[in-house]
């Protein structure tokens, strides 16, 4: 009876428990839908839907350093065009292979998902996509690119809400005008131009199912990188089309057998001002910031940045001047690169790229390149450093013939001095006085100093070579004009920046980045280096950069042709300051040959041009002048008196 009475107990706990578990899932699941209901109708209240055309043509801002409007970033499907425009072909392309439920569903389609899912699963390649047009048309132009389950859930419900606000073709208008297309062409206006040189109206049925086919994986089947996989798809495009009763099989057949004939006519994607500048802006904006060129040029981003329209612009004006910069052996075309920075920020306030027609982000030799600083490494290496361990302007330095090891520099003019003060080195850019002095303060301290300044330099690097610039990979204009910030900023290095802050489509801010100072060294040492630099404007390698009215300090520099037998130059740098102004200037040729190279020096080349700019931004900058002592004139006779006591010590322990 016991046993009986146990059981039975036990059998209707058993059941309140799982009455009661029941009851517990019954209440948590009703919870959570009500919580899903109650955000469902949260967004769907908030969201603006009917901004969406206005949402497509955003552009991206960039403000100058004051916060005024400079320039415009924007992608090309801007240039939008009317449904009625495009061929009926080219819609019914797209519809085929994207979402050929389009016309019936209300812009989310269970059906077309769940079949898309089993047919990709079948299939060796994905045939057809799960998100409808309208799904799509919702992400790229109303949502973050995050990849969230919340983000999928906006997406669905949006999609819903703009099938209430839009008409079919108004919704399949939008869509053709803002998706991508490949090879940098946002919209099937611009992407029928970039692919074939024509006006979307003109497109045939073969370049239609191309385009529609490209949507899926467009950097996979750009046709300019994989004609052959782009063909396949335009294929299984034309397919699709006789499957929902588009074409015909005869038509599908006909146009696989046209001939794809690529030819480009898109022009610059970018649609503003000042674009060597908004190139450089991009590319950080991606760097640092983590965006991506898509989102700059679609997104309707506000940039701040630290660019000075005045100096900007002058500068573009003086690279429209050709006769202004020196032509290599065979009279063709140098390039060049500039740019000029606030040494109080680290603001980059101008910067030109390259010579030539602008390419959208193309290279850009004023970031990007790596070359041998030449000379204008010397302040940097050597004599900051020294300074640092004692030496001063006046003190002496050899100059004469000398091996260190297995490497024996020379003077670019083959003469020798026996001694100069340390002024005259500076400003005659001597080549072995400045390796003599690396050698006797020690590699490491000069190593130590370009770390401290900002220099970057590979293992390979460690000697004494690069006391003149050798290097194995080099620097960019950008990195002398950062280092060379610590001269008017009395010793701190401002690292340099294009980006103040950017405020989202959002209208969040975006601070993920921020620049830094580095104390490089002391004021004292600063104020001797400048009035060693301001001599070399004065009285030495710089003087064609002089200006009258204006304190500027600055050093030149040059790397030989690596080619025996050749007398010539293949990069020419000009690096000068002013108390409120640095800036790097750099000349030389793309490729380096027996027949590409400059015969010209930076004192004639480089320098001249420098000079150019600063007359033309000299309205715009401020005027100031540097607290330092000037440099004393010896005469030549106290420069030689220690190469004479040289020789009467030599004769002394001769006899």
């Amino acid at each position: 009876m016991n046993k009986v009475m146990k059981k039975g107990i036990q059998f209707i706990g058993d059941k309140w428990k799982k009455f009661h578990l029941t009851q517990i899932t019954i209440l948590l699941v009703a919870i959570f839908v009500l919580l899903f209901l109650g955000f469902v109708v949260y967004f769907m209240k908030s969201a603006d839907v009917e901004s969406l055309k206005r949402g497509l043509s955003q552009s991206t801002i960039l403000y100058d350093v004051d916060g005024e409007k400079a320039s415009k970033l924007s992608a090309n499907r801007s240039d939008s065009v009317p449904i009625k425009k495009m061929p009926e072909h080219l819609q019914e392309a797209v519809i085929s292979i994207e979402d050929h439920r389009f016309y019936e569903h209300n812009g989310f389609d269970l059906r077309g998902m769940g079949r898309a899912f089993f047919k990709n699963l079948l299939s060796t390649g994905t045939v057809q996509g799960g998100s409808t047009i309208t799904q799509q048309l919702t992400k790229n132009a109303l949502l973050s690119p995050e990849r969230t389950y919340k983000r999928k859930v906006e997406e669905l419900f949006l999609a819903i809400e703009i099938e209430k606000v839009y008409t079919k073709k108004e919704i399949l208008e939008m869509y053709l005008n803002t998706i991508y297309f490949g090879s940098g062409s946002w919209g099937v206006q611009n992407a029928s131009k970039k692919y074939f040189g024509k006006d979307v109206s003109e497109l045939t049925l073969s370049e239609s199912a191309l385009l529609a086919g490209v949507i899926k994986a467009p950097s996979v089947l750009d046709p300019y990188k994989n004609m052959d996989k782009s063909i396949v798809r335009r294929n299984v495009v034309l397919d699709q089309m006789v499957k929902y009763g588009f074409i015909t099989s005869e038509e599908a057949q006909e146009a696989k057998y046209e001939e794809i004939s690529l030819e480009d006519k898109s022009g610059d994607p970018l649609k503003g001002k000042y674009p060597h500048y908004a190139d450089a802006v991009i590319n950080e904006a991606i760097k640092r910031f983590g965006l991506t060129q898509d989102e700059l040029l679609t997104k309707g981003y506000k940039i701040y940045t630290a660019m000075d329209q005045n100096v900007q612009a002058g500068l573009e004006n003086v690279y429209k001047k050709d006769w202004l910069f020196p032509k290599d052996v065979s009279g063709d075309p140098s390039q060049s690169a500039a740019v000029f920075v606030d040494p109080n920020s680290g603001g980059v306030v101008a910067i030109i790229g390259r010579r030539g027609e602008h390419v959208f982000r193309g290279f850009n030799y004023a970031t990007q390149m790596r070359t041998s600083p030449g000379s204008t490494i010397k302040p940097l290496a050597v004599f900051t450093p020294a300074i640092e361990e004692g030496y001063d302007r006046y003190s002496m330095l050899k100059d004469e013939l000398m091996k260190f090891g297995d490497y024996e520099p020379t003077n670019y003019d083959n003469q020798y001095r026996g001694e100069v003060p340390m002024y005259r080195a500076v400003e005659k850019s001597l080549n072995v006085p400045t390796v003599w002095l690396l050698d006797q303060i020690g590699l490491s301290k000069g190593l130590n100093a370009l770390e401290r300044f900002g220099i970057p330099f590979e293992k390979e690097d460690k000697n004494l070579s690069i006391a003149l610039g050798g290097m194995t990979k080099g620097v960019s204009p950008l990195h002398i004009a950062e280092a060379y910030t610590t001269f008017p900023n009395n010793g701190v290095r401002k690292e340099t920046f294009f980006i103040r802050k950017i405020i989202g489509p959002d209208g969040q801010v975006t601070p993920k980045w921020g620049p830094k100072e580095v104390e490089v060294t002391s004021k004292e040492v600063t104020d001797e280096m400048t009035a060693m630099l301001l001599n070399v404007v004065e009285r030495g390698s710089g003087q064609k950069a002089r200006i009258s009215g204006m304190d500027v300090a600055g050093k030149t520099g040059s790397t030989q042709v690596p080619i025996a037998g050749i007398n010539g130059t293949k990069d020419q740098w000009f690096v000068g300051y002013t108390p409120s102004i640095v800036g790097t200037v750099w000349v030389g040729v793309e490729a380096v040959s027996k027949e590409h190279y400059l015969t010209a020096n930076s004192s004639d080349g480089v320098v001249p041009l420098f000079k150019e700019v600063m007359t033309e931004i000299s309205p715009h900058i401020e005027q100031a002048s540097f607290d330092v002592d000037e440099i004393e004139e010896m005469p030549k006779k106290e420069e030689k008196k220690g190469w004479i006591d040289q020789l009467i010590e030599k004769w002394n322990e001769i006899f």
